[in-house]
């Protein structure tokens, strides 16, 4: 069919979930209403995003805070609640953990599925008010045998979860999943409500030319993680400097090294020493998208889906991006902890 002829055969996220699900058949289809639940979440959350001036849902929200101390965004607690109330109406969940949340919250009786969702409802909400891309990141864990949902159901290997991915809203809403297989990209059509089917099986390069990390750190980096930067701004004579490109806003940066490969950083440094960003609904989904996509997540030293968080906001340094990449930085890691 040549790129100009309109097709009616659409495949949506709802038929692609499906058409997995068929393939499986112990398959309860529980994942499957889970998943239509975050993108009901998702499309109200890009439709306040779309509206946020208009609404008048700019700014803080009247001074609160959450557990860290970061000051919320009145759209932080808006998409947050979205979430919240779509996951628990889906019937499919045990357990959330959310950014915004101090204690995990645990879905009363009745309501319970066999399912922990993880998720940052507005990633990057910081840069909101100057109309940069933000984004929700979710996890998704199957419930331990014999559990009924606690805090040990989600306090486990990133490599543990069934489903990771995001939903960006800029232009448009993209959202990128894996379902443990491959990674597939989706955009919203507004005009029918549902998310299509645009960047099928998206492979990572293996090497980029591309490096996005807050250089604004640079003077409080280790000896490794400053060789590592140094090494790709000025490469031995014959090879290219790579493009600096650094958004601020994680699901940007991350879905623009998808598509385009090179590295995304946020490295342990003297300020944090475990790094800045949470294991949990950051650094996890997406590593799992990352190397299911063929490329690598490691904190410097380790794989970062390895990594068995001690509590449900703990963070983690990391490096993610095309695996070539990812293996230089490991190799000048491996240097200085010898």
């Amino acid at each position: 069919m040549s790129d100009d002829e309109f097709t009616t055969d659409i495949i949506t996220l709802t038929r692609h979930v499906l058409d997995e699900q068929r393939k499986h058949k112990e398959a309860s289809g529980d994942l499957s209403i889970l998943l239509n639940a975050i993108q009901l979440g998702c499309k109200f959350v890009a439709t306040n995003v779309r509206k946020a001036r208009l609404l008048n849902l700019i700014g803080l929200a009247g001074g609160s805070q959450n557990f860290s101390g970061e000051e919320q965004k009145k759209l932080d607690v808006i998409s947050n609640d979205i979430f919240i109330n779509a996951l628990r109406s889906s019937g499919k969940v045990s357990v959330m953990v959310s950014e915004e949340n101090d204690q995990a919250i645990f879905v009363e009786e009745g309501l319970r599925g066999k399912y922990c969702v993880v998720f940052d409802p507005l990633d990057g909400s910081s840069n909101i008010d100057a109309g940069v891309n933000v984004g929700t990141i979710f996890g998704i864990y199957r419930v331990l045998k014999d559990s009924t949902g606690s805090v040990s159901d989600v306090l486990r290997p990133g490599r543990e979860m069934v489903v990771a991915g995001y939903c960006m809203y800029g232009s448009s809403a993209n959202m990128v999943i894996s379902l443990g297989s491959n990674v597939n990209g989706y955009t919203l059509d507004n005009s029918i409500g549902e998310f299509i089917l645009t960047h099928p099986n998206i492979k990572i390069p293996p090497r980029g030319k591309i490096y996005s990390v807050n250089e604004g750190n640079a003077k409080y980096w280790d000896e490794a993680c400053t060789e590592y930067f140094h090494s790709i701004k000025f490469p031995p004579e014959g090879k290219s400097p790579y493009s600096a490109r650094y958004i601020g806003s994680m699901v940007a940066d991350v879905h623009r090294t998808l598509l385009y490969g090179g590295i995304f950083s946020y490295p342990s440094d003297k300020k944090s020493k475990n790094g800045k960003l949470r294991m949990l609904y950051e650094c996890f989904p997406m590593a799992f998208l990352v190397e299911q996509a063929g490329g690598r997540a490691t904190t410097g030293t380790k794989s970062v889906l390895d990594i068995i968080p001690e509590s449900i906001h703990s963070r983690c340094p990391i490096f993610l991006g095309s695996k070539d990449d990812v293996e230089d930085v490991e190799k000048i890691f491996h240097k200085y902890n010898k």
